[in-house]
Order: structure tokens, then C-alpha cells, then sequence
């Protein structure tokens, strides 16, 4: 394990982490690294999606072997936004709408999620005195030509200026692994769909 990585993983230790977007495929992939390699004090796991957590639960229920607790919320709402993150330590904000296509026919929605969200996440977690907010991004943020990649750019942004007035900063490159960790872990599950449903990864003849 590398001293940064270490690093990260001593800083969350006895934290009571709250995850937004939480029964996503990086929300699952993280609550298992933290059962086994960060003793956390607690994990909320904020989504909007009942269905999810409940299958979740399943997996991980609330009990005395996991430190679990599901908030069923949106981003979008500020005010339970603020009820989940009493007594948090730390917020990982990985609640996005991610699909491109559906964000080009509904953008106002993406806008309302990815925009309105990320600074409803920053607006509750200044008031909960959250000591450490961590940031999912995507590739798509860098040079955007879609709106999804614009709305994320955006929310890159508004956590940025929220340094500002918080020092949330966390060093370029655990803030990139975070970044680079979350797209992995999407890219290779959408592969691994195509591998097992017969899909050609390419199409087409490039040469």
C-alpha cells in the first residue's frame, strides 16, 4: 500500500462516513473496503433509490457486525440533507446522473442533481460542521462537450470554491485517485456486461 493510500485509509478510521449515491456500483465497492480495511464508526448510505438499499441491506444490514445505517433522500433535498449529515464526520458525494444520452434529453434534471446537489452537499455540510467532504468526478469534466460532462465540470467547481471558506483540501493526487477509482470501476463493469452478453466491444472496423 503506498503512504498516501495509507494515509487516506488511517483518516477515515472510527469515522462516521455518509456516502450520497450510496447503492451505486462505487457505493457498494466502497462500503466493502471500509468494512474490511477501514473500521469505520458508522456508514450512511444516502440514496433515493428504496429498492437498492433494500437489496443492499441484505448484504450489509444494520446490526452490531455492521455499523450501517440507509437514509432513503435526494441531493436535491436540502433539508434532508442536513437531518442525514448530523454527527458526520466525513461525506463522499458520489450521487450523480451519469448516462449521457438520458442527460441530452433531460437536462434541467441533470442540472437539478449534478448542480443544485453538489451545492446542496456543500450547504449541509457547512452546517453540520462535516470535517472532510471527498468528491467523485469523471473524465467527462475535463474539455466537456456533452451536458453531463459540463454539469460534473460545474460541480468540480463549486467544491473547489468551497476550499475557499472550509479547507476541505484534500492533495491533488488522492483527490485524482478518488476520481480515477470511480471511473475504473464504471468503465469495467460496463465491459464486463458487454463480455458476458456476447456484445463486440468495438463495432466497428477501425482500420
Amino acid at each position: 500500500m503506498s503512504s498516501n493510500k495509507k494515509q487516506v485509509y488511517e483518516s477515515l478510521k472510527n469515522m462516521t462516513i455518509l456516502v450520497t449515491g450510496g447503492t451505486g456500483s462505487f457505493g457498494k465497492e466502497f462500503v466493502k473496503t471500509a468494512l474490511n480495511d477501514l473500521d469505520p464508526k458508522k456508514i450512511i448510505i444516502y440514496s433515493r433509490d428504496e429498492l437498492k438499499q433494500y437489496q443492499m441491506q441484505k448484504d450489509w444490514p444494520e446490526s452490531s457486525s455492521f455499523p450501517m445505517r440507509y437514509f432513503i433522500g435526494d441531493v436535491r433535498d436540502l433539508p434532508r440533507l442536513k437531518m442525514a449529515m448530523i454527527g458526520v464526520d466525513i461525506v463522499i458525494h458520489a450521487a450523480a446522473l451519469k448516462q449521457v444520452p438520458t442527460a441530452e434529453y433531460n437536462p434541467f434534471e441533470v442540472v437539478k442533481t449534478n448542480i443544485i446537489g453538489a451545492q446542496n452537499v456543500i450547504d449541509a455540510a457547512l452546517e453540520s460542521n462535516v470535517k472532510k467532504v471527498i468528491a467523485l468526478s469523471t473524465d467527462k469534466a475535463a474539455a466537456p462537450i456533452n451536458l453531463y460532462g459540463a454539469s460534473k465540470l460545474t460541480s468540480d467547481k463549486l467544491f473547489i470554491a468551497a476550499n475557499n471558506y472550509k479547507g476541505w483540501h484534500e492533495s491533488e493526487e488522492e483527490v485524482t485517485m478518488e476520481m480515477i477509482f470511480a471511473v475504473m470501476e464504471k468503465n469495467v463493469s460496463h465491459v464486463k456486461q458487454l463480455i458476458e452478453h456476447s456484445i463486440p466491444l468495438i463495432k466497428k472496423d477501425l482500420g
